[in-house]
C-alpha cells in the first residue's frame, strides 16, 4: 500500500511546490547586480512580515545562530539580562547568554503559560540593573503564544528581545508598533522554506546598544552585515544562495495571499486542531486560545505513551508528528499547523490520530474528531494557488 508522507510538526515544515521548484533553478553569482537587486526586495519583504521600516539582517544559520547574535552584539561581559523561561526553548536563550558570560535573572514560568509582562514589568522595576529582557512569542515546546504588545510595554525601559522562531508568519510580531528592539526568527517553520536561513530584526536602540557591546563577535557581527548590506547590497560572507531564491518565493506566495489572511488561516487551523484533539480526551497543554496558532501541543491520557503513538502514526498512516521536550518528553505530542498547512492536512491528521490512539487501547468514537475539526475550521477550504 502507498503511504503519502505528511510533515505535520513546527519545524521544518512543509514545502510549496514554487518554493520547491525555485530550489532547483541554477545558482547565481551571489556578487552580480541581478542578485543584489533580489536580496534588497527580500529584505523589503521579510520588513513587512516583521512589521517594521528598520533594518533586517540574514545569516546563513538557524535560528540559534540568530539567538547567539543577539546575546554577542548587544551586551558585555557582567551585563544582566531577564529571561521568561516558560519552555524548552526559551531556556535556551539562558544558556546562550550564560556561555558569553552574562548574568542571567530568570523569570519562571510553569510549562503552557504565556509570558506573565505584568511580572516582567515589576521584575524590571526591582532591579534597575537588568539592561535587557528576553521572551519568546511562541514557544514552540508548549504552544503558547504571548501577547507582543504588553511585553512592547513592559519592556518600554530596556531592551526587548523577541525571540519568533515559530511564530513569524504565523501570527503577528509588529515589531515597530510594539516597541520591540530585537527579534530573531528563522526560515523553516511559517516562512515555509527548507532550513538554513535566520533574521534578526533591529531597532535603532539594538543599533547604539551594539555599538557599546563588548563581547566577542565574528561571523555574527551586525556591523560587519550592516556595512556590506549598505556599500555592496550584499552579504560580508557568501550567503545560502539558494535559500534566499526560495524563501523570496515564499514570501510572495505569503504576502499575495495577505497577512492578515494568513493570520487568521492559522487562527483557524489552531481552533480545528484543539477541537479535535479535545474530542478525542487530550488536553492542549497551554489552553484553548485563538492566539495559540502554530502548534497545539496535547497532553496523553494515562497509558499513552507518546513515543509509540508518534510510531505508528507515521509508520502506518505516514504522518509526523512530534513529542514532547524534556520532561514532557513521552507525556505530548505536538502537532504542527504553521506555513503551508490547509484544513485537508489537519483533516488526514486527525483522522490518523483517531486510528492510532484506538490502536493504543484509547476509547475512541470513529470520525468524531474529524468532525470537530471541521466545524471548528468552519468556512470553505483555502485555495493555496499562485501565480507561477
Amino acid at each position: 500500500m502507498t503511504t503519502k508522507y505528511r510533515l505535520m510538526i513546527p519545524g521544518p515544515t512543509p514545502t510549496p511546490p514554487q518554493v520547491a521548484v525555485a530550489g532547483a533553478l541554477p545558482l547565481v553569482d551571489e556578487r552580480i547586480p541581478r542578485f543584489a537587486l533580489l536580496f534588497a526586495e527580500l529584505l523589503d519583504r521579510l520588513r513587512l512580515v516583521f512589521g517594521t521600516p528598520e533594518d533586517v539582517l540574514v545569516f546563513a544559520s538557524s535560528t540559534t545562530g540568530a539567538m547567539e547574535s543577539a546575546i554577542a552584539n548587544l551586551f558585555s561581559p557582567g551585563d544582566r539580562i531577564l529571561v521568561v523561561e516558560n519552555g524548552f526553548f526559551a531556556a535556551r536563550w539562558s544558556a546562550i547568554a550564560r556561555a558569553y558570560g552574562v548574568d542571567v535573572v530568570v523569570q519562571a514560568q510553569p510549562w503552557g503559560t504565556t509570558v506573565d509582562s505584568a511580572a516582567v514589568a515589576r521584575a524590571l522595576a526591582a532591579d534597575p540593573s537588568i539592561r535587557a529582557a528576553v521572551c519568546v512569542h511562541c514557544e514552540t515546546s508548549t504552544g503558547a503564544v504571548s501577547d507582543l504588545a504588553a511585553f512592547g510595554a513592559a519592556t518600554a525601559d530596556v531592551l526587548s528581545i523577541v525571540d519568533a522562531a515559530s511564530s513569524l508568519g504565523a501570527c503577528p510580531v509588529r515589531a515597530g508598533e510594539n516597541g520591540l528592539d530585537v527579534v530573531v526568527s528563522g526560515c523553516q517553520k511559517a516562512l515555509m522554506t527548507p532550513p538554513g536561513l535566520s533574521f534578526v530584526a533591529l531597532s535603532g536602540r539594538a543599533w547604539r546598544a551594539q555599538e557599546e557591546a563588548r563581547l566577542p563577535r565574528f561571523y555574527f557581527d551586525w556591523r560587519t552585515m550592516k556595512d556590506a548590506l549598505d556599500h555592496h547590497g550584499a552579504t560580508p560572507f557568501t550567503p545560502a544562495v539558494g535559500l534566499i531564491v526560495q524563501l523570496d518565493v515564499a514570501l510572495r506566495q505569503l504576502l499575495q495571499e495577505g497577512l492578515e489572511a494568513v493570520f487568521a488561516r492559522h487562527v483557524r487551523l489552531g481552533r480545528a486542531v484543539r477541537a479535535a484533539v479535545t474530542t478525542l480526551g487530550l488536553s492542549p497543554l497551554a489552553g484553548d486560545d485563538d492566539a495559540h496558532a502554530v502548534v497545539t501541543a496535547a497532553l496523553l491520557p494515562p497509558g499513552v505513551p507518546a513515543g509509540p503513538l508518534a510510531a505508528t502514526l507515521l509508520d502506518e498512516h505516514g504522518v509526523q508528528v512530534t513529542t514532547g521536550n524534556a520532561g514532557f518528553a513521552d507525556r505530548l505530542i505536538r502537532i504542527g499547523h504553521c506555513g503551508y498547512v490547509d484544513r485537508y492536512d489537519v483533516v488526514v491528521a486527525i483522522a490518523a490520530l483517531e486510528m492510532a490512539l484506538a490502536r493504543a487501547g484509547h476509547p475512541v468514537s470513529p470520525g468524531a474528531a474529524v468532525a470537530a475539526a471541521q466545524e471548528a475550521y468552519g468556512g470553505a477550504g483555502l485555495s493555496t494557488q499562485v501565480p507561477a
